[in-house]
């Protein structure tokens, strides 16, 4: 990548589930909290429900959705992929303001640039080809609002019910995990947010509720 990076920012985490049902169940197991609902992508054949988790910040739960028509492209999230559970924490999500300039030589990871509508709202997102999640969605997903929807009055998550639920942490762990370092470089920094070795991928997002922090993981 030429030049000095665009910013990135922690935007979401992402519950991917089997069922809709079966992610609002797994979410309120671990948090204590039923996520509202969130809406439909036609384009990705899939719905979902959000929790809000500060001014720019959610979670959210996806799954395929079986009153929609086949995409005809593999679905993003790796939702193709049979699951050996019902969900789990899949990915994490940042915010960027130039998607292109942010993926640039990390497109063949990470994927490509792709458009996204849910109701009224629409915004570009990096999906591999394959609908596979980079790393074991280890490898942050990457989103692109429109300049309009990325400030903490117009994100989308200033939509949203505040529950009460804020991210403490988010830690990250792969046996490569400096490809995921070396991609972040000086473009990201959060505190909150821990990127490591380890001898399988994993993601754990420690998350404070009205009933105290609880823990949800892949």
């Amino acid at each position: 990548m030429h030049g000095t990076p665009p910013p990135l920012a922690l935007d979401h985490i992402t519950v991917v589930a089997t069922t809709l049902e079966a992610g609002i169940a797994h979410v309120r197991a671990h948090l204590g909290i039923t996520a509202p609902a969130g809406g439909a992508h036609p384009r990705m054949g899939t719905h979902n429900h959000l929790l809000r988790l500060g001014d720019t910040e959610f979670l959210e739960i996806i799954a395929i959705d079986p009153a929609a028509a086949p995409p005809g492209r593999p679905r993003w999230f790796d939702l193709d992929t049979p699951k050996d559970h019902d969900a789990a924490l899949a990915t994490w999500v940042l915010r960027t303001p130039d998607l292109d300039a942010s993926l640039g030589p990390a497109a063949a990871t990470a994927g490509r640039p792709t458009d996204i509508t849910r109701g009224d709202l629409a915004w570009r997102i990096a999906v591999a080809d394959d609908g596979r999640l980079p790393l074991d969605g280890t490898f942050p997903t990457l989103i692109e609002w429109p300049r309009d929807r990325s400030g903490p009055e117009s994100h989308p998550a200033a939509r949203m019910a505040d529950l009460g639920c804020r991210l403490v942490s988010l830690t990250v762990h792969h046996p490569e995990a400096r490809i995921i370092r070396d991609f972040l470089g000086d473009a990201f920094a959060d505190a909150r947010v821990t990127v490591s070795e380890a001898g399988r991928a994993a993601l754990r997002a420690e998350i404070e509720t009205p009933a105290g922090r609880r823990v949800i993981g892949s």
